[in-house]
């Protein structure tokens, strides 16, 4: 599985917090020495059978169904920041 680009490197710690938070909220188990592991456990629940290392096997379809849980939630939370810090001004 390739990794995401982030394309201003500095953010790749601000936004695996992000992603830490947002997931632990939502009721997954979350280490947040290593906030990536949690796909693990959405891809467990959802019958999919992701592992570390070269997952070649699973479907584009699978592979959106872990990340859009993820990222959906990340971008959901990153809205909803944004308009309260709006609110403020």
């Amino acid at each position: 599985m390739a990794k995401n680009k982030i394309l201003v490197s500095e953010a790749r710690e601000g936004l695996d917090l992000l992603k830490a938070r947002v997931m632990k909220v939502k009721g997954y188990n979350v280490n947040m020495a290593d906030p990536n592991a949690v796909k693990y456990e959405i891809a467990n629940e959802q019958g999919i059978p992701l592992k570390k290392g070269y997952n070649g096997q699973i479907t584009a379809e699978q592979a959106g169904k872990v990340g859009g849980a993820i990222g959906g939630n990340m971008v959901k939370e990153m809205i909803k920041m944004a308009q309260e810090e709006m609110m403020k001004k």
